[in-house]
């Protein structure tokens, strides 16, 4: 069936046109800013108050700073007096520092069975240890197996004991429960992965520091 030109619904490509580009996100300076007037701000953050575009486009150019519209949405535009090219590049050295300095918590995860032996119980626990003071959470796992899923209290009091035991490391994130076969618990670090990180940087230099001033005062001790 054949439709007049009027009842024809736009063809896709039309239809894509009509949505436009990607909105920016980059704020308005100078001349791109088309209010009559705005709320000026200085570039030591003094308020300059009220002024029309033309004004305050004037003073950023005897500046020699850039207009920056720094609240749109204000009745009116809030604009202040900056060097917008070095606000950029220091916001971009800022944020691309906060990603370095970003340090994600791993989640570790260690099993045990609900009569686990006593040497294994503590090679278990170390690994627990070393995880925590790495920064990391840890999530602890009791697998049962057979007749032991009857004796859940078995497990629980197995994680009860192993938090009480790094207690000083970490705390219980999440409390112990009953997961199919397994019985769960999540044990949480005090201290934060970064915090961990920069410890460790500092006792490997202090080790480095003590091991280049032992040859020094072997070096001194010997008779000349």
């Amino acid at each position: 069936m054949t439709c007049g030109v009027l009842f024809c619904p736009p063809r896709g490509r039309d239809k894509r046109k009509s949505f436009g580009g990607p909105i920016s996100t980059e704020p308005r300076i100078n001349d791109r800013i088309r209010v009559p007037e705005v709320r000026l701000v200085g570039p030591n953050g003094e308020q300059v108050g009220i002024v029309s575009i033309g004004d305050a486009l004037k003073l950023a150019q005897e500046s020699d700073l850039d207009l920056v519209e720094v609240a749109a949405t204000a009745r009116p535009p809030v604009c202040k007096l900056m060097d917008y090219g070095k606000f950029k590049y220091e916001s971009a050295m800022k944020a691309r520092e906060a990603r370095r300095n970003q340090a994600h918590t791993i989640i570790k995860e260690i099993k045990l069975r609900p009569k686990i032996d006593p040497h294994d119980y503590e090679t278990k626990k170390g690994h627990v240890v070393r995880f925590l003071k790495a920064g990391d959470k840890v999530k602890v796992t009791i697998m049962f197996r057979g007749r032991e899923q009857s004796r859940p209290e078995l497990g629980f009091r197995l994680l009860q004991r192993l938090a009480e035991d790094v207690t000083d490391l970490g705390f219980v994130e999440s409390q112990p429960k009953q997961d199919g076969r397994n019985m769960i618990m999540v044990i949480g670090p005090h201290k934060k992965k970064a915090e961990a990180k920069a410890e460790k940087a500092a006792a490997k230099a202090r080790g480095a520091g003590q091991q280049e001033a032992e040859p020094a005062e072997e070096q001194a001790a010997q008779p000349q």
